[in-house]
């Protein structure tokens, strides 16, 4: 075992000493925190990183991860356990966590496309603008959609005249060393651009205001180079065997597609050491909150992006925060919708009208770890739909879900339906086009026959109700909505759900229910080629 590791099994579990005592923060201007915000926030990352193995226990992914500087975030800082998305596509995902609302209460920013901001719906940078703070951006923005970086938009906050690279590392390093770069070399470069995008915001925003800044790489969202998991990052995918999740087939090629992933998380840990550097360099970490996310799961598998299983929608988040006793686990159940609020608070600004989440402040700044506020005992999320292929005759799927400690809830509006979109076909439509194209995809395609459990738990249609029994069913395998032992259960949770949705006034639940399925939410172009590579790739699922 690593001294690192070692270290976070014992920072981790509460027994480092306080770094001093946290006077508590009361609301208002002249007591906010007013810290700079480090918002480090990766498409499709999901809940990877060195510290999760300690937290879960059992075996996993994350026993092969090495992210020393994530992990000390963790010893330094605060984890939470139990983090979730509020929609695990894109744009709802962001949507949510920029105005603390529920995806379903943003308008047409509950959707992928077409998506448009709705103007009179406020977002935390503007809060933040609005008391002072500098912002500032690199790679991926506040939210996609219409206009860019809306609300505050048209990257007016953009720091990126070192470049792009960084968001496609396996991509741009595999290609220098074709070229006969060295790996240190082409890695150094893309660190370097890191960097220099970082100091060019810092050195434009040096007059000793509060800062924010957005870091959004692209790494952990596909396409990655396949192999480089291996190559570039010394990950075995041999060493997989047997800590893969029960949704995902254990064999060659999948691995191979997961170490892939893991090497990007490694990535996205280099790039977070390059802005701790930077950070440490000009004094400022005991005056700057640093914050770890990501919009949704792992793309291109089953039970991951674009599903409200846990590898959908169950996330990283954890900080380090100035002046609070490091080491510390929290169990409460959050949304990242309450993070909005938790900057708001921090930066003394007005509150955010109309919203769901709830700051956070409290829970960081607490003593101690463990459950802080009982009332957060569980989460609700969603989905409308992913891709847009909503269009007459091809829907999407609905779906809306509350998650506890011991149990998964799922309600399906359509379930003649099919949740990752519809199969081949000669309807100009690529299969199952909510699931982004690679390796594991083109596996299960190629191998329905062989494996029809998988490709059936993958495509196949779901019951109107779903109900997992986390205590005994971890990886959500075993559908129990129907057992008589569970009725009880499942009735209980499932009205709680409705009486949750119906008073958050969502229109999936509200009047006829079909709102998502009018104008303006399918006024789509007719992009069907764009997801022309997402059938399965020759040569790839017959290894």
């Amino acid at each position: 075992m690593s001294l690192l590791r070692a270290w976070l099994l014992v920072g981790l579990s509460g027994w480092l000493l306080s770094w001093g005592s946290v006077s508590a923060q009361q609301s208002g201007d002249d007591t906010a925190p007013r810290w700079n915000i480090l918002f480090f926030f990766a498409d499709d990352w999901g809940r990877f990183a060195g510290h999760y193995a300690a937290i879960d226990g059992r075996p996993g992914p994350n026993d092969l991860l090495q992210t020393p500087n994530m992990d000390r975030i963790a010893v330094e800082g605060v984890v939470f356990r139990n983090a979730f998305v509020s929609a695990p596509s894109c744009t709802p995902s962001r949507s949510a966590l920029f105005s603390g609302r529920h995806f379903f209460n943003t308008g047409r920013g509950a959707i992928l496309r077409p998506a448009v901001w709705d103007q009179t719906i406020p977002a935390y940078p503007q809060r933040l603008i609005e008391v002072g703070y500098r912002i500032g951006k690199s790679l991926k923005g506040w939210r996609p959609g219409s206009p860019v970086d809306a609300p505050i938009g048209e990257q007016a906050y953009a720091y990126e005249a070192a470049g792009l690279d960084a968001n496609a590392f396996s991509n741009y390093v595999t290609e220098r060393l074709e070229e006969g770069s060295s790996l240190d070399a082409a890695k150094a470069e893309l660190l370097e651009e890191v960097r220099a995008n970082f100091r060019e915001f810092l050195n434009a925003n040096a007059d000793g205001a509060p800062w924010h800044y957005f870091f959004g790489p692209l790494n952990t969202h596909r396409p990655w180079a396949r192999g480089s998991g291996a190559a570039l990052w010394g990950i075995d995918p041999d060493e997989l065997q047997g800590r893969l999740p029960g949704y995902l087939p254990d064999v060659p090629l999948v691995r191979e597609d997961v170490a892939d992933y893991l090497g990007e998380v490694q990535a996205l840990d280099a790039y977070l050491g390059v802005l701790l550097e930077e950070i440490e360099t000009r004094g400022q970490m005991e005056s700057t909150l640093v914050l770890l996310s990501g919009d949704h799961g792992m793309p291109g598998i089953p039970s991951g992006k674009a599903t409200l299983y846990d590898g959908g929608t169950h996330v990283v988040l954890t900080l380090r925060v100035p002046g609070a006793r490091p080491g510390r686990i929290i169990d409460d159940f959050v949304s990242l919708a309450d993070l909005a609020p938790t900057f708001v608070e921090i930066a003394g600004g007005e509150p955010l009208p109309e919203i769901y989440g709830r700051s956070l402040l409290k829970h960081l700044q607490a003593p101690e770890g463990g459950q802080i506020d009982s009332s957060r005992d569980h989460v609700i999320f969603g989905l409308e739909r992913h891709v847009d292929v909503a269009r007459e005759g091809f829907l999407p799927y609905p779906q809306r879900a509350l998650r506890t400690a011991d149990f998964l809830y799922i309600r399906n509006f359509a379930p003649d339906r099919r949740p990752m979109g519809i199969p081949p076909g000669d309807h100009g439509i690529p299969a199952f086009a909510d699931m982004d194209p690679g390796p594991t995809k083109a596996w299960l395609m190629a191998n329905e026959e062989g494996s029809p459990d998988f490709y059936e738990r993958a495509f196949g249609r779901r019951p109107g109700e779903e109900l997992y029994d986390l205590r005994r069913d971890p990886h959500q395998l075993d559908n129990v909505a129907g057992e008589p032992a569970y009725a009880q259960v499942r009735a209980a949770i499932a009205e709680q759900l409705l009486a949750e949705l119906e008073a958050a006034g969502d229109p999936r639940v509200t009047g006829d229910g079909l709102t998502f399925e009018r104008s303006p939410f399918i006024d789509v172009s007719e992009t069907a080629n764009r997801y022309a590579d997402m059938m399965p790739e020759p040569g790839i699922a017959e290894e």
